[in-house]
């Protein structure tokens, strides 16, 4: 079960993450680029997500991952945090991280995970 300083331990552990406001809640950018917010509930996350990988998640895990009409449409799935596990969600931020990050950024990650 995740919270949110599950979140932000997490965000904050890739590479120049910051943590700052979207819509008046907790968010993390990379650049300034929105990557992950908690919903006004503060039980839901909102990611960046490739948009047949959003369906496929959504059909796989229903009880995780879910829509509201109003990201229908958008590049963006909605996490129930109560629901997925620490391990799950480090993939799921940094997945939506990787959609953000300038390439630059995204490859020295990758150098030094594979030194």
């Amino acid at each position: 079960m995740a919270d949110i300083e599950t979140v932000r331990r997490l965000s904050l552990a890739l590479p120049e993450a910051e943590e700052g406001t979207s819509y008046g809640t907790l968010s993390w950018k990379v650049r300034g680029k929105s990557f992950a917010r908690i919903k006004e509930d503060g039980e839901t996350l909102v990611v960046m997500v490739d948009p047949g990988e959003k369906e496929m998640l959504m059909a796989a895990e229903p009880e995780i991952f879910f829509e509201t009409p109003h990201y229908h449409g958008y590049p963006a799935v909605l996490v129930r945090l109560a629901a997925i596990p620490e391990d799950e969600l480090a993939e799921v931020l940094e997945d939506s991280w990787r959609r953000k990050a300038p390439k630059r950024v995204v490859a020295a990650r990758d150098a030094r995970a594979e030194s």
